[in-house]
Order: structure tokens, then sequence, then C-alpha cells
């Protein structure tokens, strides 16, 4: 999840009167709004300012600015009016201006807080994150407890990936105003992220209580409980989002909504909603200029370009792009975890550019210089993404693919990369963006991994050595309610049987065992899979495993085809979104469709049947061995193959219109 906040001018706005009243206090002047019976001031000047204050704080902006510039002639640098002028200023999108007036401002009176909180601002709304970070450093060295500049700086820390120090910030705003709502909504937000789930779950009910439609808040807090598999109002929680998203409210975020419930159309809406934290930019770098390059030139942009699964699935593709025909580019956003992975994708690309310290225009522009033909985002709405770079349109083409499974709802991602299984074509109008087809699975998988030779014994495991083991190593916040349901009917009806599943937490496994109890079935039952360093000895432990069980309505995604990879077989059941839909696409390029049900009864039937009858069992075993050599989940250059045709004709495309344009120009 992103960290929340207001946009620089936002920011601003919402400090405005707050800051221009501690100013005014720090200057001897009375705070805004000035009550029509405060006595006279003691001298003129002060007076026109108090005017000033008064006008702003009625939003009579274009007096106010004639007032403070008049004041000024007077008092020049005068901090108060200073800090007023650049909220007009950047009001009115005279963002130099404000610029150039602080930078002279702040030399001028140094010692005056709230000018290096605004010229901070002003930096930050130019994207300029370190020298904005600077000023507000340089305000809160002279007042620590200043909640906007601790609030913005920790925002710019967060960004930086320095997520302690930006807890830290939000804290310190929550000691000195403990029901400020952007410090609560942040603190949660990167507790989450440092897996905390309980302390988050906290912070995020502490919101709810002093702002109830607080944005995103229910899914906030409904989603993080998710995490820690504490279902407390889950019906409840998941039919409130839906109805507030279904009119036109931010209730949930669009990543999230997607564990609550597969109503496509809802799953738009949310985007949508989402989406308007990235409006196009009014000056987009591409204006339809042709370019002459031998190659197509590629560029793949991506916060995960390292050990996670979007690095596994990507990394095959990677590595065998057509050299003769495509030039590679790597946009990384996340960090360099010195990793395998992380060194075979250096190794693949034709240039790598490690772009963490970079802004989205900076990015954007280098793109743009780069003459990239077509942009790939393959993160989305998904943690560390930068949807906004693609909002300055680098590119003639822009795609988003694999990373998240939706539309971004925008109008600046021209095509979604997809199969007929994920989104059936009667779907496409619920996609912003053009819905392209490989031929088979969207989902890539790496032909070079290897799984290592030595399995695990069921002892090393954890596992009985004589039960049926049903297998889930999706993540906790995938197990619903309805379908946690299931799986213990399931385990109910097949004696002997375990549940094995992999958890991030104590939390999560403590609430599931006591789940399982309200359910009539021994939480021993449920086993915990450990981390193991390597994937290769990850995908080892499968072996051990008797069926997996799909996750509903947000499938299993990449963990799917590491059970088809290692030959389980897996049981899904399709729903009605991207998200519920994956696993049936997998199961079809695998040629097992008898393992797909339409409904939670057809699933549970199926996995039932599957679960009794060992002769199936090894027949599809075998099955998934001989799939594997002949059919296309594991075919990594044949789905290079097809990508690489999708994108020349995207960039055809791209050229007949740009021909057809200079036909029709005067």
């Amino acid at each position: 999840m992103s960290v929340t906040g207001q946009s620089a001018v936002g920011q601003l706005n919402a400090a405005s009167q707050a800051v221009a009243a501690m100013a005014a206090q720090a200057q001897g002047v009375p705070p805004v709004p000035v009550p029509v019976s405060a006595p006279p001031a003691p001298v003129p000047e002060t007076n026109v300012l108090i005017q000033g204050l008064e006008l702003q704080n009625a939003g009579r902006n274009a007096e106010a600015e004639a007032v403070f510039r008049g004041y000024m002639l007077l008092v020049p640098h005068d901090g108060v009016a200073t800090y007023s002028l650049a909220v007009i200023l950047m009001h009115s999108g005279r963002r130099e201006e404000a610029l150039s007036m602080l930078t002279q401002a702040v030399a001028a009176n140094p010692g005056f807080a709230p000018l290096w909180m605004a010229y901070g601002n002003v930096l930050q709304g130019f994207g300029r994150g370190p020298e904005a970070l600077a000023a507000y450093e340089q305000s809160l060295a002279l007042n620590p407890q200043y909640p906007e500049a601790l609030i913005n700086s920790g925002v710019l820390l967060r960004e930086a990936h320095r997520h302690v120090e930006a807890l830290d910030r939000f804290q310190r705003v929550l000691l000195v105003k403990p029901e400020h709502e952007t410090a609560l909504g942040n603190c949660g937000i990167i507790l989450t992220e440092f897996k905390r789930s309980e302390e988050a779950v906290a912070i995020f009910k502490r919101l709810l209580a002093i702002n109830p439609r607080y944005d995103y808040g229910v899914g906030l807090l409904a989603y993080e409980r998710l995490h820690a598999c504490d279902w407390t109002d889950f019906e409840a929680n998941a039919q409130q989002i839906l109805e507030g998203i279904r009119a036109g409210q931010r209730t949930c975020k669009s990543l999230p909504l997607m564990a609550f419930n597969d109503d496509v159309e809802a799953h738009q809406r949310s985007a949508q909603l989402f989406a308007t934290r990235f409006p196009a930019s009014a000056t987009p770098l591409w204006r339809g200029e042709r370019y002459r390059h031998k190659k197509i030139r590629l560029a793949y942009v991506s916060p995960d370009l390292r050990e996670h699964p979007v690095g596994h699935l990507m990394a095959g593709i990677f590595e065998r792009h057509d050299k003769q025909r495509f030039e590679t580019i790597a946009i990384s956003l996340g960090p360099d975890d010195h990793s395998r992975l992380r060194g075979r994708m250096l190794a693949s690309f034709d240039r790598f550019v490690d772009a963490r310290t970079m802004n989205a225009r900076e990015i954007a522009t280098l793109m743009r210089e780069l003459e990239v033909d077509v942009a790939v985002d393959l993160a989305g709405y998904t943690a560390d993404s930068r949807t906004d770079i693609f909002a300055h349109r680098p590119a003639p083409v822009q795609v988003n693919y694999l990373g998240y499974p939706g539309t971004m709802g925008t109008s600046f991602m021209d095509y979604i990369i997809a199969d007929q299984h994920v989104i059936p074509p009667e779907h496409q109008r619920f996609y912003n963006e053009k819905v392209v087809y490989l031929p088979d699975a969207y989902l890539p998988t790496d032909a070079g991994l290897k799984i290592a030779e030595r399995t695990p014994t069921r002892a090393e495991c954890g596992l009985p050595e004589d039960a049926l083991v049903f297998c889930s190593f999706s993540h906790d916040y995938k197990i619903s309610p309805p379908l946690f349901d299931v799986w213990m009917r399931l385990l109910s009806e097949v004696p002997k049987s375990v549940l094995w599943l992999m958890s991030r937490s104590e939390a999560s496994q403590r609430n599931l065992r006591a789940e399982a109890e309200k359910r009539g079935v021994d939480g021993s039952r449920l086993v915990f899979a450990s981390r193991v360093p390597h994937v290769e000895d990850h995908l080892a432990r499968y072996r051990q495993a008797d069926v997996f069980l799909d996750t509903h309505p947000y499938n299993a995604h990449t963990t799917a085809a590491d059970a088809l990879m290692a030959g389980l077989p897996v049981v899904t059941f399709v729903g009605g979104a991207f998200p519920a839909r994956v696993a049936a696409s997998l199961l079809h390029a695998m040629g097992l469709p008898e393992l797909i049900a339409d409904s939670p009864a057809g699933y549970e039937a199926l996995a039932l049947k599957l679960s009794r009858d060992e002769a199936w069992r090894l027949s599809l075993r075998q099955k998934l061995a001989e799939n594997r050599q002949t059919h296309a989940l594991f075919d990594t250059d044949r789905l290079c193959a097809n990508l690489e045709a999708i994108y020349t004709a995207m960039w055809r495309e791209t050229e007949l219109q740009g021909a057809k344009d200079a036909l029709t120009s005067p």
C-alpha cells in the first residue's frame, strides 16, 4: 500500500490557516481569522498584514495578493506575508514564481520555520524530493513539533524507502495531535509494511472512530485484518466496501478490493476512483514524434526486479528477448537485493536503470530521451509502483501487464495484455485499456528454473506420514471466511487429512486455528510451512502434498503455477473478475480443464472426489509431467515470442497512425 498524503499544494492549503496563525503569533500578529472586534494593531504595517490575512481567509485571493505585495514593499521577506503569498501562487499555478520568492525569503529570514515548510512544499511540488526533505529538516530544527513538516517529510522518507524514519515522523505528529487523520493513516500503512498487523489494525480503528468516511479507511482496516486472518465484521465490511464503490465512494483501494469480491464492474469503478490521484499530464513528453530505430526499444518499469514473484515470472522472458529485433531497457524502482535473480536481470537487459532516487517526471523524461517505443508497467497499483511516470506519457505505447490483475482505470495506459480466460471478450467493456490477448495463458513462467532434486521428508515439513495433505500456499489475505468453511468441511469429510498453509505471522496462525476450532476441526490439523531461502527447495516441498486448494475471490497466481510446475493437481472454480479466473487460465494452458469447477459447491465436490481417489491423483500427476513438456504454460520461448509479436503489432499501429496523421495534417 502506498502512503497517504495530499499533494504539495494540498498540504499548503490544509496548513495555511494554522501556519499563518503560528507565524502571526510569532511576529506579534493576531492569528487568522482575525475577529472583527480586534483592537487596532499598534503599527500601520501590521494593520495591512491583518487585512491581507482576512481577505485570504475569506477566499478573496486576488485582493489578498495585492495587499501582501504592497505590504512586502514596506517589510521585504516578512515571514507571514511571504508564506501566505506562496499559498496563493501555488494555488494559481504559479509554482516557479513561488519557488523564486521562497528561495530568497529563506535566505533572508532563515529562522522562521513556516517559510522553510512552504519552501519544502514548493520543492516537493516540483518533484525535487531531496531538496524538499532538506527544507523540512530546517523547519523541524526550528520547530521539532511542526505537524505539516513532519507529515510531508515522512511521506518523502517513505518514498525513499526509509520506512523506520518515516514512521517516527508520523508518530511524532500523534504525540502532539493524537487525532491527526493523515498521521494515523500513514502510521497504519507503514505498520502493515512492517507486517505488524495487530498494531496497524488498532491504528485504523482509531482513524475510523475519528472519521468513518476517511478515504479508503474501511478497506484499510478490513484488508489488514485479512492479513492477520482476523475476520471480525468481514461480511459487513465487504458489503460496505462494495456498496460504497458502487456509489462512487472511496471505501477501498482497487488492489485490496480483489480480496473481498469478484465483481468485475466494481473492480473497474474502484480503479477509476483511485486513478484520479494520477491525472494525465497537461504537458505530455511524447507528442506524436516518429522514431527511426533499427530495433524496437522496449522498456519494463517495475519495483520488483529482484527476489519477488514478478521477478521470478519475468526473468526467463527478459533473457529470451530477441536482441536482433528489440533493445531492452529496465527501469528499476525497487531495492537492489543483490540476489541471484537480480544478477540474472542485470545481465539480461541492454540497459539497466536504477531509478529509485529519481522522481516521476525525471524518470519519464529519461524514457523520452531514450526514445522508448513500448513501455510496460509490471506493477500497476501494487506496492512501490509509480503510476505517475506513465501519466507524463513518456512513450508512444504504454502497457499494463502481469503485476496487477485488473484495469488501472486511466486514460494513459493504452493496452492490457491478458488471455481469453482471465478477460473473456464480454468483459472487455470493464477495462479502460484496450485488451490484447496472448493465445495461451497470460502468466509467464521460467522454464529454466530447476526444482531441487531432493524432496524433504514429511517429518521435516512437519506433516504426518499417513495423512492426506491439502495444500494452499497463498498469502493469508487470500483466505476468506466462506472459503475456509469449505476447507474445514473437507477436513471433516476426509479422516486423517491436514491443511498445509503458508503463514507470515503468529497472529494469523493463532486466528486460523481458532477459526478451525469454531468449525469443529482440531486446530492442530492446520500445519504451517516455514520460509526456505531458495525457491528450488520451496518447490520441492510441493511433492509432499496431495491436492492444492485454490483461493477465492483472489486466486493463487504465481503460487498455482508453482504447484503445477511441481506436479501437484490444483483445484479451482471460475469467478467473475480477473484475479478470480487466473488458476483456471493456468489449468487450461496445462491441459487440465477437468480441475476447474464453475461454483463453490462444484469446487468442494471436486476437491473431495480427488482426495478420495488416489488413482486419479496419480494419473493427474503423470499427466502434469507429460503436459509440462508439450503444453504452453511452461514454454517460456513460446510465450516470449507471442509477447514480442504483440509488442511489434502495437509499435506498428503507432507507426501507421503517425503516417495517417501526416497525410491528414494541413
